[in-house]
């Protein structure tokens, strides 16, 4: 195996959690009078911190005002969220694929690591994962390389020998701040034009597509 490691976002990499996304920003947007924000509008935001989403969609900078509709989503989120995420077709073939060869597997993203945990819960066995950095770990969000730099911490493993595989701009940004390989998939809401601009190994259509890739 080429990688020791190889981490990934969730959100729209190993996941679409959008249905249950938009209908907590919804639900909070419309609470106080934000009625015209699309949902098309509010996918685009997926990727980001839940504040900088939230002043993205209303344009608010007050940083009590995100934090308190923060609170709000993470309520919403106890009902809507996992029941309306649904894994990809090729999701666990791909994880299994890595971990079968020797790989370390991680997921680093803004959701909750617990809401991560949640969900897997149903597909893999409890502590599956070798490392899970979630958005209540760091006081730096991605783009910034605190997450990568806390999972490659816990696994012992350098830089070099890493893989980061996620669908957006921010994820493209992660792994060049972060000096690890990247892999873009184009299964959320950016283009493949988009994610070519990073230092890449490819840009695929579907997360199994990382296999041929990544050589034994």
């Amino acid at each position: 195996m080429k990688y020791k490691a190889v981490l990934f976002d969730f959100d729209y990499t190993l996941a679409d959690s959008s249905r249950g996304i938009v209908t907590c920003f919804q639900q909070v947007l419309k609470r106080h009078g934000y009625t015209d924000v699309a949902d098309e509008t509010i996918k685009r935001t997926i990727g980001k911190t839940l504040e900088d989403s939230f002043s993205i969609l209303t344009g608010e900078t007050n940083a009590e005002q995100l934090e308190n509709w923060r609170k709000e989503y993470v309520k919403e989120a106890d009902t809507y969220m996992t029941v309306n995420t649904h894994i990809y077709p090729d999701t666990l073939e791909v994880l299994e694929y890595f971990k079968a060869n020797g790989a370390k597997v991680g997921i680093i993203s803004t959701k909750y690591r617990f809401r991560i945990l949640e969900f897997f819960g149903k597909y893999l066995p409890e502590g599956w994962f070798d490392v899970i950095v979630g958005g209540e770990d760091v006081t730096k969000h991605k783009p910034d390389p605190q997450g990568v730099t806390l999972a490659l911490e816990r696994l012992g493993i350098s830089s070099a020998n890493v893989l980061y595989v996620g669908d957006s701009v921010v994820d493209g940004e992660t792994a060049k701040n972060s000096g690890v390989d990247f892999i873009g998939v184009t299964t959320g809401m950016t283009m493949k034009e988009e994610l070519e601009r990073f230092p890449h190994i490819g840009i695929i259509p579907e997360l199994k597509n990382i296999i041929p890739l990544t050589g034994k």
